[in-house]
């Protein structure tokens, strides 16, 4: 079975609305399996998703597709391999104890 990835991502509670899926998709913000997605992309159990939320990167590996599902079943649907926080330049000069200024 697949799926549209912007409704996988709203069925799966990754991200709350179908329309902002679709806008962080859009802005290329989304990997599949390594190569940058459309919100149109299909999904398919199996894949890995590679999602930038702000300075977070987030790779869930999909378990599941349902067409819906409860609030409290979401996170079945997929499993989290790695999250990541994204650093500057500034902040990583910053945290070791140099300022660039």
């Amino acid at each position: 079975m697949e799926m549209r990835l912007d409704k996988f991502l709203k069925v799966s509670r990754l991200i709350k609305r179908r329309t902002l899926a679709k806008e962080v998709a859009d802005q290329g913000r989304i990997s599949i399996n390594g190569v940058q997605a459309k919100a149109s992309s299909t999904v398919k159990v199996g894949d890995e998703l590679t999602i930038r939320f702000g300075q977070k990167l987030v790779t869930v590996k999909i378990d599941a597709i349902k067409d819906t599902t409860k609030k409290e079943d979401a996170t079945s649907m997929y499993t989290v391999v790695k999250e990541e926080k994204i650093q500057n330049k500034y902040e990583e000069t910053e945290e070791e104890g140099h300022s660039i200024f």
